[in-house]
């Protein structure tokens, strides 16, 4: 049953990883919905379907994130180049979410029950058609010319 419980989870987590949903919260309410125990396939268990994903992701884009370990020294003293430009982005980007987790970790780990996943989820989706019915119908050209 327990590697049924981790396909199963894990296929939750390749599905919903790569959508504006929380992947996390789906397993916290896969794992309620099929009385799986949390105690075993908690937090940890999770991490280890986020690093699969990761690993995942990391070999299917080798190549970019190859160019991107070798900009990094350029990254850092200032080169203007379009991977130096991503690193710069990508730490930028990372900071807030370590300050947050560092400051709040063990407060949003309180978090983690069905009843705050699924309210939180239906919140964020009413979010995100609520901005889909008042959003622009026309798309800009992002194309670098």
């Amino acid at each position: 049953m327990d590697l049924l419980a981790a396909a199963v989870l894990g296929v939750v987590q390749g599905l919903t990883e790569f959508l504006p949903v929380s992947s996390s919260g789906h397993l916290i309410l896969a794992r309620t919905f099929f009385g799986w125990d949390a105690e075993r396939f908690g937090l940890a268990f999770d991490v280890a379907c986020h690093v699969g994903t990761l690993l995942a992701v990391v070999l299917y884009f080798r190549k970019d994130v190859t160019a991107m370990i070798a900009a990094v020294p350029g990254a850092l003293s200032g080169g203007g180049g379009e991977y130096e430009r991503l690193v710069r982005l990508i730490i930028v980007g990372t900071l807030p979410i370590v300050a947050v987790g560092l400051l709040f970790g063990e407060w949003l780990e309180s978090l983690r029950s069905p009843a705050v996943v699924a309210t939180t989820l239906a919140v964020g989706g009413a979010g995100l058609i609520i901005a889909e019915r008042l959003g622009t119908r026309t798309r800009c050209d992002t194309s670098v010319g």
